[in-house]
């Protein structure tokens, strides 16, 4: 069998369906994922364990080839001919070989298109400082800091270095110049390529993921130092990430800590993806800018009180979840169940309804 050709195939039909995913599993058919929802392609064989192995390793070059077959697990992303590129997993279970992949678009939306607060745009205009993206995965992160990343490109005449793991989205060159480093292919891991950016002149860093104590930290730095960086973090809200910013660190660092992040932090941005009424999702963001309240909040170890700003402070341009939820319940784009279902605090959701 050719398994490349196959293969192929089954990315037009992610694209064809407009499907967010592919997972092919031994003893299933291949699947994509539509607006959440996973569809067996039922026309197509079941994949057996040699069929497996085929599909990963034809679009696996001889490196990746072996470090998988040495780790068992990888991360790499595959450009489709110039139509679209896929962030790939290739992992072990149950000695067969799965892989899922998740669709990125050429295109990078703008904040507009992808309805994401206008706030967000006082981000890019800044020069120095650590504005955090989080979520859990599948959440729009990275196309959302893509967006971020790309009005920098057209609007401003910066360096700008890029570190992910594996890279997605693909600038073109415009006002900025833009290098993008893969992990494991451009360099060895976050940290090393993190503290290599000091000595490249960057003007704003973005750093895919802050995985572990070495790269918070260092990142944190880089914001401190001159830089403007932006990073992701899986976490589902402002407070709770600064709580897991701290609590990495060992009790003896973390007041230092507390103080670094109330200096170089302008703010965080939580995102959702709740489910569209007319068909798709739509990102739900909780927006916090880092006030004179909020640094105060977390100099002094009283995070918990971040909410508390947070929905005082909407004149600031801040966004509690909520309140972006019932919004777009009066706006009829998700519907109220959805909007209790999804909430931290369903009770304040029929209330703010009132």
């Amino acid at each position: 069998m050719d398994y490349l050709k196959e293969f192929r195939r089954f990315l037009e039909i992610v694209i064809k369906e407009q499907a967010s995913d592919l997972i092919l599993s031994v003893g299933h058919s291949p699947m994509i994922r539509i607006t959440g929802q996973l569809v067996p392609l039922t026309r197509e064989k079941i994949i057996n364990s040699d069929d497996a192995k085929g599909y990963a390793f034809s679009i696996m070059k001889e490196n990746i080839q072996k470090k998988f077959l040495e780790e068992k697990e990888i991360d790499f992303s595959y450009d489709y001919d110039g139509k679209s590129r896929f962030r790939v997993n290739v992992f072990s279970q149950r000695d067969n070989i799965s892989m899922a992949l998740r669709f990125i678009p050429y295109t990078i939306r703008t904040i507009e298109e992808l309805g994401i607060p206008p706030v967000l745009h006082e981000f890019t205009s800044k020069n120095q400082g650590l504005v955090l993206m989080t979520g859990a995965s599948g959440q729009g992160k990275t196309t959302t800091l893509a967006a971020l990343i790309d009005e920098i490109n057209h609007t401003r005449s910066l360096h700008v270095i890029t570190i992910e793991d594996p890279i997605e989205y693909i600038y073109e060159p415009d006002r900025a110049v833009i290098e993008q480093r893969e992990i494991g292919q451009d360099s060895h891991s976050f940290t090393n390529a993190l503290r290599a950016t000091f000595r490249q002149n960057p003007d704003v860093i973005m750093v895919g993921e802050m995985r572990d104590l070495e790269t918070i930290s260092t990142t944190i730095t880089a914001a401190e130092t001159g830089h403007l960086v932006f990073a992701t973090l899986h976490t589902n809200s402002a407070s709770q990430t600064v709580h897991r910013i701290v609590d990495v660190f060992s009790a003896d660092q973390q007041n230092q800590i507390r103080f670094q992040l109330a200096s170089s932090l302008l703010g965080i941005v939580s995102q959702r993806l709740i489910p569209r009424i007319k068909g798709g999702f739509i990102p739900v963001c909780e927006v916090l800018i880092c006030n004179t309240a909020v640094s105060t909040l977390i100099r002094e170890n009283k995070t918990h009180e971040i909410p508390s700003v947070i929905e005082t402070s909407s004149k600031e341009g801040m966004i509690s979840f909520n309140r972006a939820l019932v919004d777009l319940v009066r706006k009829k784009e998700i519907s109220l169940k959805d909007a209790v279902d999804y909430s931290y605090n369903p009770a304040e959701i029929r209330n703010l309804l009132r």
